[in-house]
């Protein structure tokens, strides 16, 4: 069941709100917040009508299933959209800032490597790789127990650990040929994992944000 921060919707009482009103609402609120972080250079009008529009239905979508279908939740379109929160954009843009990292780098040949290059992993670099290979276990227990809030929580987890480690690592400037080489691996396979588990929700991605 949802609720509306202003308590429980009431047929009777006229308290019902209508699906694409929130989607317009929330489609009004991403453009206002894309606006005022300053992200919509580069973009044509249409571009950025299409961008507005994927946050706005992915908000949504994710807030939606970020709780387990059997409980009740309260539906707070503000927080919905909150970039830094436990929201659809902030994967979303996360998968976005992977994306533009890729582009700045350019083509690289990821099986280019060699032993010499084999280097520790840093506890950072470590968590990222141990949870993705953790993506296809999520995706079985989500179907077994019909609870897509579990793909939820998986991919908001993965964007959190990819950007601690991003903030303390450098993937272009990495120390060595074979650190840039891995952190560009973990990187392309954070994005894959992102945009898959993100689809499994019936969630687009943007490419730039």
């Amino acid at each position: 069941m949802v609720e509306l921060t202003t308590g429980k919707m009431k047929s009777r009482e006229g308290t019902v709100v209508d699906a694409d009103d929130i989607v317009d609402e929330l489609v009004g609120k991403t453009e206002e917040e894309t606006i005022n972080h300053g992200k919509t250079e580069g973009f044509t009008a249409d571009e950025l009508k299409e961008l507005y529009n994927t946050l706005g239905l992915g908000a949504l979508k994710f807030y939606l299933l970020r709780v387990d279908p059997k409980k009740t939740m309260v539906f707070d379109p503000k927080e919905s959209i909150d970039i830094q929160g436990f929201t659809g954009p902030f994967v979303q843009y996360t998968h976005a800032r992977i994306k533009s990292i890729l582009r700045k780098i350019g083509d690289v040949d990821l099986t280019a490597t060699s032993a010499k290059e084999e280097e520790e992993l840093l506890p950072l670099e470590k968590s990222v790789l141990v949870f993705l290979e953790q993506y296809p276990a999520a995706v079985e227990q989500a179907g077994a127990e019909h609870n897509p809030s579990v793909i939820v929580n998986y991919v908001f987890q993965l964007a959190q650990k990819f950007n601690s480690f991003y903030t303390e690592h450098s993937v272009a400037n990495a120390e060595t040929s074979g650190k840039k080489l891995l952190r560009i691996q973990l990187a392309t396979m954070t994005a894959n994992v992102i945009k898959s588990g993100m689809q499994l929700l019936g969630i687009a991605v943007p490419e730039r944000m």
